[in-house]
C-alpha cells in the first residue's frame, strides 16, 4: 500500500519496462557515443576529401589553415547541434510527450544518413558538416528526453537503474564505433560515408518499435489530465490490472506540482523553493564535464603509444576499454539502488581526483623514465573507471529526481545546456591549451573534480527508493 510520503512497495521489472527501456536508450543514446567518437576514426579520408573537393571548385588545393577550419567545424559542429538540440527538449515534452519526441527525434539522424551519402557524390563538404548538425541536434534531445522518459516511467525502487541504462548505450556507442570505425573495418577511403551513415539504423529501429510502448502516465495524467490513458499505460507497464496504489501516488504529485505550473527557464532559475535544487543540477552536470573525461579521451592514443605498443594493438587496447566501461557501467546499475547516488558520486569524483594529480605526474615523469608509461596506462584507465563510477551515469538520474512533472522538462533543459555548451567548448579549446600545457593539461580539471566532490558531500542529499515527493521534502530541508 502507498504510505503518507507516497512510498509504494517494491516492484519488479516486468517485460513492457525491459523492452521499452532498451529501444529507447538503444535508437536514441547510441546516437550520442556513436557520433561523439566515430568522425576520428577516417579523420585523414574525410580531410582528403575536403581537399579534393576544393581542387574540384578552385582548381588549386585547400589551404592548411583553411582545412583545419573546416575539419574543426566538423568536429564541434556536433557538440554544437547537441547544445541547441537541448534548447527544444522543454516545449517539445510538454507539448507532444516524451515518447513522440524521441519518435520525431528520429528523423534527424535518417537525414543525417541521406546527407552523408550524398556529400561524396555532389562532392560537398557542406553536407557532411550539417549531417553533423543533425546528428548532435538528435543526441542533445535524446541526452535529455531518455532519462526523463525512463524515470517516470519507472518504479521508485527501480529509478536510479533504469536512467543509468541511458548511460549504458552511450558506452555502447562508443564501443560500436571504435570496433567498425578503424581502417580495417569502415574507417577507409571508400568505407567512411557508410560509416558515418549507419546512424539512421538505430533510428528506424527505433521509429517500428517504440510505437507499440505508452508514453510515460505521469506526462497523461500531470499534464494532459488524462487520466484513463495514464492508467492503461501503467497496466501496460507493471503487467498487472491493480495499479490503483500508484495512480494515487500520481495524484499526490499532481497536487504538490500546481505550485510549479508553467516554470520557464527564467522563472525556475529565480523561483526561491527550487534555487539550490538548480544550483545543485548545475554543479554536478558541470563537474562532469570538467572532470578531465574529454582530455582523457583525447590523450588515449597518445597515452597508448608511448608505452611501446603499435597502432593497431591500441586499436585493440581501445575496443577492450569500452568493453570493460560497460561492464563498469552495467555494475553501476545494479548497485545503484543499494548503494545510493550520493555514495556513487563521491567514489566517481574522488577517483578522477586523485587520477587526475597521479597521471600528470606519470606523463610528465615518462619523459625521462621510460617504464613510467605503463602508469600512465594504468592511471588513464582509473581516471576512465572513475569517471564511469558516478560522473558519467548519476547527474542524469539526479536531475529526474530533483523535479516534480511540469519543470522537469525545463530542468533538463538546463542541466543539458550546460553539458553541451562545456563540451563544446572543451572541444573547441582544449587542443589550444593542450599545447600550451602538454602533460599538465590534467591538472587544469584537478580543482574542478575536488570542488564538485566537496559540494557533494556537504549538499547532496541521497534520494534513492524514494519518491519524487519525499525527495522534494528532504530537499528542501537539506538546502535550506
Amino acid at each position: 500500500m502507498a504510505d503518507e510520503s507516497g512510498t509504494i512497495s517494491g516492484q519488479m521489472l516486468t517485460r513492457p519496462l525491459v523492452l521499452v527501456t532498451l529501444i529507447a536508450a538503444f535508437g536514441s543514446l547510441v546516437q550520442y557515443g556513436y557520433n561523439a567518437f566515430v568522425i576520428f576514426y577516417p579523420a585523414k579520408y574525410i580531410q582528403d576529401f575536403y581537399n579534393e573537393t576544393y581542387r574540384f571548385r578552385n582548381v588549386i588545393s585547400i589551404d592548411h589553415g583553411l582545412l583545419r577550419f573546416q575539419w574543426g567545424l566538423t568536429v564541434a559542429f556536433f557538440s554544437f547541434g547537441g547544445f541547441c538540440g537541448s534548447l527544444f527538449v522543454g516545449p517539445l515534452v510538454d507539448s507532444i510527450g516524451r515518447k513522440k519526441t524521441l519518435l520525431i527525434n528520429n528523423i534527424l539522424p535518417i537525414a543525417a544518413a541521406v546527407l552523408v551519402i550524398c556529400s561524396k557524390p555532389r562532392r560537398s563538404h557542406e553536407l557532411l558538416i550539417c549531417s553533423r548538425f543533425f546528428v548532435g541536434i538528435c543526441s542533445g534531445i535524446a541526452f535529455s528526453v531518455v532519462p526523463m522518459y525512463l524515470a517516470e516511467i519507472a518504479p521508485q525502487n527501480l529509478r536510479g537503474a533504469l536512467c543509468t541504462v541511458a548511460d549504458l548505450f552511450i558506452t555502447f556507442g562508443i564501443f560500436l564505433a571504435e570496433v567498425i570505425g578503424f581502417r580495417e573495418v569502415l574507417g577507409t577511403e571508400e568505407g567512411w560515408p557508410i560509416l558515418l551513415s549507419l546512424t539512421g539504423i538505430p533510428a528506424v529501429v527505433q521509429l517500428l518499435l517504440l510505437p507499440f510502448f505508452p508514453e510515460s502516465p505521469r506526462f497523461l495524467l500531470i499534464q494532459k489530465k488524462e487520466e484513463e490513458e495514464a492508467r492503461m499505460a501503467l497496466k501496460t507497464l507493471r503487467c498487472s490490472e491493480d495499479v490503483e496504489e500508484e495512480m494515487e501516488v500520481l495524484r499526490q504529485e499532481e497536487l504538490a506540482d500546481k505550485a510549479e505550473k508553467d516554470m520557464d527557464v527564467m522563472k525556475i532559475l529565480y523561483y526561491p523553493g527550487l534555487r539550490w535544487h538548480v544550483v545543485s543540477i548545475m554543479v554536478v552536470m558541470a563537474g562532469q564535464q570538467l572532470s578531465g573525461i574529454n582530455a582523457a579521451h583525447h590523450y588515449a592514443k597518445r597515452i597508448y603509444l608511448s608505452s611501446g605498443v603499435g597502432e593497431v594493438v591500441v586499436w585493440y587496447i581501445s575496443i577492450a576499454l569500452s568493453f570493460f566501461l560497460m561492464v563498469v557501467t552495467a555494475l553501476v546499475i545494479c548497485i545503484i539502488e543499494s548503494s545510493g547516488r550520493r555514495i556513487l558520486l563521491l567514489t566517481g569524483f574522488g577517483i578522477c581526483t586523485i587520477a587526475c594529480i597521479f597521471l600528470t605526474m606519470c606523463i610528465q615523469l615518462q619523459k625521462n623514465i621510460s617504464s613510467m608509461a605503463y602508469m600512465s596506462v594504468s592511471f588513464h584507465t582509473i581516471f576512465l573507471i572513475g569517471q564511469a563510477t558516478g560522473p558519467n551515469p548519476v547527474p542524469s538520474v539526479l536531475v529526474a529526481e530533483y523535479f516534480l512533472q511540469s519543470c522537469r522538462s525545463t530542468a533538463f533543459v538546463i542541466a543539458g545546456s550546460i553539458h553541451w555548451f562545456l563540451k563544446f567548448l572543451i572541444v573547441v579549446t582544449y587542443l589550444h591549451m593542450d599545447v600550451e600545457l602538454e602533460s599538465y593539461s590534467f591538472l587544469f580539471f584537478w580543482p574542478f573534480n575536488i570542488a564538485t566532490f566537496i559540494y557533494v558531500a556537504k549538499m547532496i542529499p541521497e534520494t534513492k527508493g524514494r519518491s519524487f515527493l519525499e525527495i522534494r521534502r528532504i530537499l528542501s530541508q537539506h538546502l535550506a
